[in-house]
């Protein structure tokens, strides 16, 4: 029987299990305790520090209630309530329990029903946690150890950094809309690397304008760049003399942009630092090499992969991942109506998006996801929409992940291919 099946842990909640409810904080968090018919234990909550000695004094605590009651099973169930749970989760892990996790939505919506006020409270909110943990309206949180949880808090730092260097792009790009938009005229990109040279020697078009083409051409010459000559150094020029940009407060103008330059660069270099050690870390999980053979799968959606999935032994069947992925379809059915089916959207965020990105890739660098896609597109019976193939292909991509990641297994091209069943084949045999 699927452990993840709500019958399955209603099932797993007897006499002897003692189902404590937790209202997480940032500092401060509050539990009651139950049984499974839902009689409460615990007279008033208890209150306990987010911190060793708290969670020493908490586990003491439901250790006795346990003892005095005769319960050899306890479920510490509670809201992911974002990071503030993370360590008393792993500490109750540590001590050998499973933390389970309710859903916000439930918890507000449960609220409701009992007295028609969702307001937040320390007493109310345990107990509604509580009572969804005995009807079986809970999760079992992945905690990662291990090399999977080094990939994920570098992923994380992955992808906090690009989020940097996509705020400083953005400030740069509004620099030079104010100081120099005919710049745009000339890289399509403000992070250009030949045009970033120049700039951070003569950052505003007066001073371009008095470097002449020469000078200009001689930046990229010392620093041996490729691809940048005299007829782009006289582009560059000649935009800079008609150029026209605010040339009020050049001075702080400067100091602006090359201030922006040099945080580029830090952020830049720390992102290369990153993805050397995530590329490091990721050679130590088996079959990653097989993955990254599949033509338009990077390093950036393989490691993304790997950090909100984990271990991919934890999972049975690949509709496990998509379903944590939130593109488990969902139907829209109501009596006679049938309406469209959709993807669920519930689900890892990041996991999603990275995907959806992949099979962007894969469609465009592919040739047999790019004839999977074309198929899905123009076939006779139920042909679909740009977004619904791209999001079918999202899925054929979870599930080659997880078979090539748990079995070991080469990427086929020809069984991708083989596994679309045409009308003419079909007719055929």
């Amino acid at each position: 029987m699927n452990s993840n099946t709500q019958n399955a842990k209603i099932k797993s909640i007897t006499e002897k299990t003692l189902i404590i409810g937790i209202d997480i904080g940032s500092e401060t968090h509050y539990a009651r305790a139950f049984d499974w018919r839902n009689y409460e234990y615990s007279k008033k909550p208890f209150s306990f520090n987010n911190d060793e000695e708290g969670f020493k004094a908490f586990s003491l605590w439901m250790n006795e209630i346990a003892e005095k009651h005769g319960k050899n099973t306890v479920i510490p169930g509670m809201e992911p309530t974002g990071h503030y749970w993370l360590n008393l989760g792993a500490y109750l892990q540590e001590q050998g329990m499973k933390p389970v996790h309710v859903n916000p939505h439930h918890v507000k919506k449960s609220k409701e029903l009992d007295d028609n006020n969702p307001n937040k409270n320390d007493r109310k909110d345990p107990k509604t946690i509580a009572a969804l943990v005995n009807e079986g309206r809970f999760s079992y949180p992945y905690i990662p150890t291990g090399i999977y949880a080094e990939i994920r808090s570098l992923s994380n730092l992955r992808i906090q950094t690009q989020e940097e260097i996509s705020r400083i792009k953005n400030r740069i790009a509004r620099w030079f809309s104010i100081y120099f938009p005919e710049m745009k005229d000339v890289y399509k990109k403000p992070d250009a690397k030949s045009g970033m040279m120049v700039i951070k020697k003569a950052p505003l078009p007066a001073d371009i304008k008095a470097l002449g083409v020469d000078g200009v051409n001689k930046i990229w010459r010392d620093a041996k760049l490729k691809g940048a000559g005299l007829k782009r150094a006289k582009t560059l020029v000649e935009v800079a003399e008609r150029s026209i940009g605010n040339t009020e407060a050049p001075g702080s103008a400067r100091i602006e942009i090359r201030m922006l330059l040099a945080d580029y660069e830090i952020y830049s270099k720390r992102m290369d630092d990153l993805m050397t050690e995530i590329e490091k870390k990721l050679s130590e999980i088996p079959y990653i090499d097989k993955l990254l053979e599949i033509n338009g799968v990077g390093i950036k959606t393989v490691s993304c992969f790997v950090a909100e999935v984990g271990d991919i032994s934890r999972f049975d069947n690949p509709k496990q991942l998509q379903k944590l992925a939130g593109y488990a379809i969902v139907s829209n059915n109501s009596g006679k109506h049938n309406g469209e089916s959709r993807i669920s959207h519930r689900g890892r965020k990041r996991l999603r998006y990275a995907l959806y990105e992949a099979a962007i890739s894969v469609i465009g660098k592919n040739p047999e996801f790019k004839s999977i896609h074309e198929y899905y597109l123009t076939r006779t019976k139920n042909p679909l929409k740009k977004m619904q193939s791209v999001i079918a292909i999202a899925c054929k991509l979870i599930r080659v992940f997880y078979m090539i990641l748990s079995k070991g297994v080469d990427y086929d091209a020809q069984k991708m291919l083989n596994d679309i069943v045409r009308p003419e084949s079909a007719a055929a045999a």
